[in-house]
């Protein structure tokens, strides 16, 4: 969609500048992109694709406003911040304000390095002093500097295409190695009978220490209907032991099979998990049955896979042989 302008006042003889808004604003989303990406795989987060486009679109309108002289006060400072902070918004969300600003920082960084790799290459490849002067106009006595970005974003598009190659192979590799891992499980205590998906975790070594019977952890939730009012808010905050505590103040219909487990969490002191002897555990995995008697359910107030693959995490021994 080309755009015509100028003229040099002489009725017979106009020049035209054609600019080709699509064009400007399929380069700025690419360009966008590629900075959102990289801002991302340096914080450790994957941005869903619909967030990164719809953030990379917001950059290329923006962009295109430039064609429009009326709108000339979007462009001062404080309005590219606040475009910027949107993007940013956009694409990662914000779960707290410590999250957004280290992403405003991962964003900005990656767009200054971007730039000055960019610059560095242009003036690296240049051949000759004529290819120089041709991107230095003088305007009212001024000294501009053209520099043209075709090699810019032929390495966006490189750096996009090995990304997008990256997350997919790395993502397909995790789903194949939790598939291997996961099995059904069907918990039966008193009456209850509750099924989920689990993951064979060969990492836990949990036991209760008094009696070393394995410790298999489950999402709180799954049995959510069972539990006292508070107790899945509870948990989830940490305060097991006042549960403990108040017992005597609620009535509850597994109370003779609760257990407190200690265990060590990552980076933390000692804690304590809320367990729940049940009268079986079976396991089915690949046609095969495990039951087991001998384990205890522990509760965890969260969430134990983000995209809900699998609410349990079952103990190794539990899958080693029937018992």
């Amino acid at each position: 969609m080309p755009l015509c302008a100028g003229s040099d006042g002489n009725c017979g003889k106009v020049n035209y500048m054609t600019v080709y808004v699509d064009v400007m604003f399929l380069k700025e989303m690419l360009v966008d992109g590629a900075v959102l990406l990289t801002a991302g795989w340096v914080r450790h987060l994957r941005p869903k694709p619909w967030r990164v486009l719809l953030a990379s679109a917001v950059g290329g309108c923006y962009v295109v406003l430039m064609l429009f002289p009326p709108l000339s006060f979007l462009f001062t400072l404080v309005v590219k911040v606040m475009i910027s902070f949107l993007i940013v918004w956009i694409a990662f969300g914000f779960s707290s304000i410590q999250h957004f600003l280290r992403n405003i920082g991962a964003f900005y960084a990656v767009n200054f390095v971007a730039a000055g790799a960019v610059l560095g290459l242009y003036y690296l490849l240049m051949q000759g002093s004529g290819e120089m002067w041709r991107t230095i106009t003088f305007v009212n006595g001024s000294v501009r500097a053209e520099l043209k970005m075709g090699l810019f974003y032929v390495i966006a598009a490189i750096c996009i295409g090995l990304y997008v190659y990256r997350s997919v192979a790395s993502q397909k590799r995790e789903r194949e190695l939790v598939q291997t891992h996961l099995a059904e499980v069907k918990m039966t205590i008193g009456e209850r009978i509750q099924t989920c998906i689990g993951l064979i975790d060969t990492g836990n070594q949990l036991y209760d220490p008094l009696t070393r019977i394995p410790v298999m952890v489950v999402e709180a939730s799954l049995l959510q209907e069972d539990l006292p009012e508070g107790w899945l808010e509870s948990m989830r905050e940490g305060e097991v032991d006042r549960l403990v505590a108040g017992m005597e103040q609620q009535t509850f219909l597994w109370q003779d099979r609760l257990r407190l487990v200690p265990y060590r969490g990552v980076n933390r002191g000692s804690q304590f998990m809320l367990a729940i002897k049940p009268d079986a555990v079976h396991i089915m995995r690949e046609g095969q049955v495990f039951e087991t008697k001998r384990v205890l359910i522990g509760l965890d107030g969260g969430k134990l896979a983000s995209d809900g693959a699998y609410r349990a995490i079952i103990h190794p021994s539990m899958v080693q042989a029937r018992q």
